[in-house]
């Protein structure tokens, strides 16, 4: 979605979402930098507002970039529908769009159409999530080289941490004394207390002293500014250069913050841990399609393995709803529902040598 921040741009000479440019000569604001603003007012994560911008820009080219104000209700079933019926898009990606769709409409054009909402929501089917074994996850993080991926990929099935969590960690999230890690702003905008590894504990703190020598080293260079949630920046101007904010995982290129001037230095990006566990499994040998999520599941199914309470998995996960927790239920390794199948009990004879 690296165009998505044209989306639904057009022409200054063009007249966005059914508007007329003023007498005085001043053109509206486009349509992109409304939606735009119509988010961040409702305070949708980044992460939902690139993809929204992504399906507004791909619902304007879809039509030959008309103005969104003008089409019909033909118009706008036909996108979602030639996503299903054409692309063959996945249920939750359908449901996706239409959601971007409702928000234009409703939000940023101010338009009410409410036989959108009689529309039929594709249904997402039950998957369950892919789980590794401890083996498994051993041999896995054996192939990732020592460094921070390692130590994030370790997190990742340590603390079941989603992979943006990691990446978002602050110095002072990291409580070594009671052995827990707080998650701030998770999903759903949720804050959470997970369990932080003991066997990791020493890697960390030697992984954190490296990276606070770094962050003195750019300080003394007129750097170490790290970015604030919120309006924070405004309220404790000085705490973006202090060592509690810092990323644990920082970058390695600084930046320029087009705002302050600041030279800053941004998290790890999440694709690098990406890359090092894919390689990483196919290095091991493992036969699943092996993504970081998969160490989420892994924690989870693991822990109740061990005979964790599954409301104890739930707060530990940050899930609304016990449902979501109970589907590391059926993944278990002892069966579906922990059932012993009735063929071990037969005195089964060998196949003998193959042929």
């Amino acid at each position: 979605m690296g165009g998505a921040s044209r989306v639904c741009e057009q022409p200054d000479d063009v007249p966005t979402a059914g508007e007329r440019p003023a007498r005085s000569g001043s053109a509206p604001p486009r349509l992109g930098d409304r939606a735009r603003a119509a988010m961040r007012l409702r305070h949708l994560s980044p992460g939902t507002q690139k993809a929204y911008l992504g399906w507004m820009r791909r619902y304007h080219d879809f039509h030959g970039r008309r103005d969104p104000a003008d089409l019909g209700a033909q118009e706008v079933t036909d996108f979602p529908s030639a996503l299903a019926v054409r692309r063959r898009v996945s249920a939750s990606t359908q449901n996706q769009a239409l959601a971007a769709l409702l928000f234009l409409y409703r939000e940023v054009l101010g338009i009410e159409l409410p036989w959108l909402d009689g529309l039929v929501r594709a249904k997402s089917p039950a998957r369950l999530p892919v789980v590794l074994t401890r083996a498994e996850v051993r041999a896995v993080l054996a192939c990732i080289p020592p460094g921070a991926p390692r130590l994030m990929a370790t997190l990742l099935y340590g603390s079941g941490l989603r992979l943006l969590e990691c990446c978002r960690l602050r110095v002072k999230d990291v409580d070594f004394g009671q052995g827990q890690i707080t998650v701030r702003q998770g999903k759903g905008a949720k804050d959470r207390v997970t369990v932080l590894p003991a066997s990791i504990k020493a890697d960390l703190a030697s992984h954190l002293r490296r990276v606070r020598l770094r962050h003195s080293a750019d300080a003394a260079a007129g750097a170490g500014c790290v970015e604030l949630p919120d309006a924070l920046a405004h309220k404790l101007p000085a705490a973006g250069r202090q060592w509690a904010w810092q990323w644990v995982f920082p970058a390695t290129r600084t930046y320029r913050d087009r705002e302050s001037g600041h030279l800053r230095r941004h998290h790890l990006h999440e694709t690098v841990v990406q890359r090092h566990v894919r390689r990483a499994a196919l290095a091991a040998g493992i036969a699943k399609r092996v993504t970081c999520h998969t160490f989420r599941h892994s924690f989870a199914t693991h822990l109740l393995e061990d005979g964790s309470d599954i409301r104890t998995i739930q707060e530990l996960l940050g899930h609304a709803e016990v449902s979501t927790t109970m589907i590391y239920t059926h993944v278990l390794n002892r069966g579906p529902a922990g059932v012993r199948s009735p063929a071990d009990s037969l005195p089964f004879p060998s196949d003998g040598p193959p042929d």
